[in-house]
């Protein structure tokens, strides 16, 4: 019987080296491919850690060395630039605060990379993500939580289709993260201790607010710091440079904590207020992808997840008019930011998820 053939996405770090080493001892025929995402003089500039860094793919080059598979790169910087890179300057352009991680899946990963996949003739396309996949029944996949709780990444995979579900393998997401360093120790990968990146690759040091000002300068315009009422407290050096819910480096002086809980573009204002008005009772939500259901048909209750890392909440979900959904929560939630996604779920199920366009003070 001809093995099955499976493309791993390997970025040089400990999870996708084992899930490569480990389904070559399932049986798979296993092709490690790292995904080279910018240009080779900026990556000097990215912390080795990153999972574009030139050490990172060298890391995978060894991985695969030592499990005896064959390991290709694959150049997807142009595409990169346009859909990750862009994308995440011209939302920060526009007031809001982007996830280029989950960009980085829905277009580099689960784009391209399964395109290149099927190309190559493989059956499937695997990734070192902490989640899982099952199927019903009915045929339907099914997008559930890994296992560790600490490390669940479903969160970031909402973007995956019945297409891409059925071809994509994810062996960790039934393990806990210390199994997981356990297994790579002995299949003595090089990287069983390489800690685990939590920068955006292509951002050096991580400092966000530096990148803009080399890179999109022209978004910077100094404004007023504004309260609700609109009464000036303060000056700022271009609204993207704050986020929803910041406290420190406001600059003003007040009797009470402030924190910024508006960014007003139109206005080139940063608004400020107290820390319950950080609070938000619903939003609504765009660029819509359902995983469990094909369309929300009527009101349902799903317990919903606003930023990484951050607990689910449950709310009432009902489509509106206009194709987006509206979001209420059963309580508020604290610095719900447009830009970023929000994952609902049922239990462990990932329902689905979208871009959060507005927020709701009150719903």
């Amino acid at each position: 019987m001809e093995k099955k053939k499976v493309v791993v996405a390997m970025s040089g770090g400990v999870d996708s080296s084992l899930t490569a080493a480990l389904l070559k001892e399932q049986g798979f025929e296993v092709i490690g491919i790292t995904m080279r995402l910018s240009e080779e003089s900026r990556d000097f500039s990215c912390n080795d850690r990153g999972c574009c860094s030139l050490a990172s793919v060298e890391d995978a080059r060894r991985v695969a060395e030592i499990i005896g598979i064959p390991h290709y790169t694959v150049n997807f910087k142009e595409a990169f630039q346009r859909d990750v890179i862009d994308y995440f300057l011209m939302e920060y352009a526009r007031g809001r605060t982007p996830n280029p991680c989950i960009a980085c899946n829905r277009y580099m990963k689960f784009g391209l990379l399964m395109d290149k996949t099927l190309e190559l003739g493989a059956d499937y396309l695997a990734t070192g993500h902490y989640a899982r996949i099952t199927r019903e029944d009915t045929g339907r996949y099914l997008l559930r939580k890994g296992i560790d709780v600490q490390k669940d990444q479903s969160y970031a995979l909402y973007h995956l289709t019945q297409r891409t579900l059925g071809r994509f393998l994810l062996p960790l997401g039934d393990m806990k993260k210390t199994h997981t360093r356990e297994l790579a120790e002995r299949f003595n990968l090089p990287v069983a201790h390489k800690p685990d990146s939590q920068e955006i690759c292509f951002v050096p040091n991580d400092d966000y607010k530096a990148y803009l000002r080399e890179n999109m300068p022209q978004c910077l315009v100094p404004g007023d710091i504004v309260d609700r009422q609109g009464h000036v407290l303060g000056h700022h050096e271009g609204v993207p440079l704050y986020t929803i819910g910041q406290r420190k480096g406001l600059g003003i002086a007040a009797a009470e904590p402030l924190y910024v809980v508006a960014l007003d573009m139109k206005k080139n204002q940063v608004v400020v207020g107290r820390s319950g008005e950080v609070y938000a009772g619903g939003l609504v939500a765009g660029d819509l992808n359902w995983i469990a259901f094909d369309a929300v048909e009527k009101p349902m209750r799903l317990s919903a997840k606003i930023r990484y890392g951050k607990n689910e909440a449950m709310a009432d979900v009902v489509m509106r008019r206009d194709g987006r959904l509206q979001v209420k929560f059963d309580e508020p939630q604290r610095a719900v930011t447009p830009g970023q996604s929000v994952v609902f779920y049922d239990e462990d199920i990932v329902a689905g998820g979208g871009i959060i366009e507005e927020v709701c003070q009150h719903v």
